[in-house]
């Protein structure tokens, strides 16, 4: 059925329950996996909450992504390999998520993008969006989501 399952994390709670969701069914059918973190770009001001917290350079704010990156996609490496579940993991910029999922899923060829829903509702919702519905909508790929 599926061969290549793409598994987002974004380091939620969430997300690592995807995961373990997510390598659980690639080990039932056999596939493996791709996992991605998407960063956003390099800026020199750091903000939490939409609030500016911090001055940071590029090199810090970089060597902070790679960081990251290896706590979040170290938790999809150890569930795939726990699994005995081939795995490769990915770390990209953009600032937008969806944008990145759904580019990365098409240059690795993946035939299934398993991935976290925040589930927020009301006006949370619709102001902030939700990077699992824009994928949903835009996919051309069957996308299941973990919730």
């Amino acid at each position: 059925m599926y061969k290549h399952i793409l598994i987002p994390t974004d380091g939620s709670a969430l997300s690592r329950k995807a995961i373990a969701n997510g390598v659980k069914l690639a080990k039932s059918l056999g596939a493996r996996v791709t996992g991605l973190f998407a960063a956003p770009p390099a800026t020199p001001v750091v903000y939490r909450d939409f609030v500016p917290v911090d001055y940071m350079t590029p090199q810090e704010h970089a060597e902070m992504i790679e960081k990251t990156a290896a706590r979040y996609l170290g938790i999809i490496e150890q569930a795939a390999k726990h699994a005995g579940v081939r795995c490769r993991c990915i770390h990209v910029t953009n600032d937008f998520p969806a944008d990145a999922i759904l580019a990365v899923a098409k240059q690795q060829k993946c035939d299934l993008i398993f991935m976290a829903s925040h589930g927020r509702h009301g006006l949370a919702g619709v102001l902030l969006g939700s990077e699992t519905q824009k994928v949903l909508t835009r996919s051309r790929i069957p996308v299941l989501v973990s919730r």
